[in-house]
């Protein structure tokens, strides 16, 4: 593996910005153009073991990545400790990624039902022995993990749950501002993620609420995090990490895309997505979440989710982009 002078998968900038990994957005292809407006890390949909074992074709559609991805992290889930070690370990000779990342954040019951996710900030004993247990698998692998700040108001277990997780051998932590009983409601908790952050010798990457350059740098200058995270904001403005990078640098390089910039973006997002699957409908289909994520930065976004809901065709979406742009201007000077 290879990175720019100075950069490696533990320290690829001063500060720098990470996409979250979120199941069925985080593709090879998000994070890419993720990649292209300035997130300096990535890693991929998280993987269930068991998942890993089968090696069907879905599982390899989430760990596909490319080269100028790197550095990139295979995020895995489960709560048996010898399974998942085999997994991570069958992930290393599979993909060769820079690092595992371990998921003990996420608050989907499907997942938690199945001891995995924030299932493990239930259970130390549990939690201490899958981390040391992919740490010695993969070593001298980095392993990584995300984390929330507890199960619940009452149970918040953060700073508890990192230094257990720094003595396992886990190189960063990535800490999300919520209770795995918000989801993702409320505000996240960044005194918290503080507190995690001041408690550990290990990089704590914050994450929650992060969608703007002010609050980045709000963070950044409040808290002793070594980076952050950026998760839903991304999904409707990819350029957030251009704008926080500028922010970071003193520039005023940032400029905010015009409409018709935004809609190249979401037209070749499509044509990207209809090249990998190779089947135009097929990828349209997927592609109607994303599209409706789009939709909320743009004008008339009630709309476009409408016309989003039924497009089958990257035609149908130059369409959309045309007349939609049209109608913004003509809107524009009436008002």
């Amino acid at each position: 593996m290879t990175f720019a002078p100075g950069r490696s998968a533990m320290n690829p900038a001063p500060f720098p910005l990470f996409l979250a990994p979120m199941a069925g957005v985080t593709d090879t292809i998000f994070r890419r153009l993720c990649r292209e407006r300035g997130a300096d890390v990535l890693t991929s949909e998280f993987v269930s073991a068991e998942g890993i074992f089968h090696r069907n074709e879905r599982t390899r559609e989430y760990l596909e990545f490319q080269a100028d991805e790197r550095p990139v992290g295979v995020q895995l889930f489960g709560g048996d400790p010898g399974h998942l070690a085999e997994a991570a370990r069958q992930v290393v000779d599979w993909v060769g990624p820079d690092f595992i990342d371990l998921n003990f954040g996420c608050p989907v019951n499907k997942v938690v039902c199945k001891q995995g996710g924030s299932a493990l900030l239930k259970d130390f004993p549990l939690l201490e022995r899958v981390a040391a247990a992919v740490v010695r698998a993969v070593a001298p692998r980095p392993v990584t993990a995300k984390i929330r700040i507890g199960w619940s108001a009452a149970t918040i277990n953060a700073p508890a749950t990192a230094r257990i997780l720094e003595n396992a051998g886990i190189t960063r932590l990535a800490v999300h501002g919520r209770t795995k009983e918000q989801g993702y409601s409320g505000l996240a908790d960044w005194d918290v993620i503080a507190e995690v952050a001041a408690s550990v010798r290990i990089p704590v990457i914050g994450n929650g609420d992060i969608v703007s350059a002010d609050d980045a740098l709000k963070r950044r200058r409040e808290t002793s995090v070594a980076g952050l995270m950026i998760g839903r904001a991304a999904m409707t403005n990819p350029w957030i990490f251009a704008e926080i990078q500028a922010a970071m640098e003193h520039t005023h390089d940032f400029r905010p895309p015009t409409l018709a910039e935004r809609w190249t973006f979401i037209v070749n997002h499509c044509r990207l997505e209809v090249g990998r699957r190779g089947d135009e409908r097929r990828a349209l289909r997927s592609m109607r979440s994303r599209l409706m994520a789009y939709s909320r930065g743009l004008p008339h976004g009630r709309h476009l989710r409408e016309q989003f809901a039924r497009v089958e065709s990257v035609a149908e979406i130059e369409d959309i982009a045309t007349a939609h742009q049209i109608e913004t201007a003509a809107s524009r000077e009436d008002g």
